[in-house]
């Protein structure tokens, strides 16, 4: 079924939605949660919630790329997963390594200024992203929007670890000068 017809679903009401929604995108969304959260029990729970949310936010919204939307769903329910977790018991994980990684090239706080402020700042990114070369910016997703372990990354690119990391480290610089230039990058 094609996403449009689906999405016409949600807006018909029709508890088909849910059921070619998880035929369609149920294993990509599950890539997603299991990546993040590492654990199938609560990749699954956040794949359920993300249909509930998608069920409840699609009338208001008619997206456009309906993977990209799930995938941004799960994306966000998995990392609270985690988050909610690692309050209860102050682990290290996955996730929170590649999160703080990126952490130095992304700034802090939310006073009205930095919502504005943190807009641009999403679309920078989303233009610096497209502006990498494919190796750099496959490397840059499957890490910082994927949160995929760094060997796992090297094994599915057919690379040394080393190579990813090197990778990582010259990408993340190169956002945090270009952020610099722009009057992007700002600290707590």
């Amino acid at each position: 079924m094609e996403d449009r017809e689906i999405v016409d679903l949600y807006w018909q009401r029709s508890d088909l939605a849910i059921s070619e929604t998880e035929q369609k995108y149920g294993r990509y969304c599950r890539t997603i949660a299991y990546n993040i959260c590492g654990t199938e029990e609560d990749a699954e729970e956040c794949v359920n919630d993300t249909w509930f949310r998608a069920w409840n936010r699609m009338p208001s919204e008619r997206p456009t790329v309906l993977s990209a939307f799930l995938g941004c769903i799960t994306r966000n329910l998995a990392i609270n997963t985690i988050k909610a977790k690692n309050r209860i018991k102050r682990g290290g994980g996955e996730a929170s390594l590649a999160l703080e990684e990126l952490s130095e090239c992304i700034p802090g706080g939310r006073s009205p200024e930095r919502v504005l402020e943190e807009k641009e700042l999403e679309k920078r990114i989303g233009r610096f992203t497209a502006e990498l070369k494919e190796a750099d910016r496959m490397i840059f997703v499957l890490r910082y929007w994927y949160l995929v372990p760094i060997a796992d990354i090297a094994e599915k690119l057919q690379c040394s670890e080393a190579k990813v990391k090197s990778s990582l480290f010259r990408t993340r610089k190169k956002l945090m000068e270009t952020l610099q230039e722009e009057g992007l990058y700002w600290t707590n």
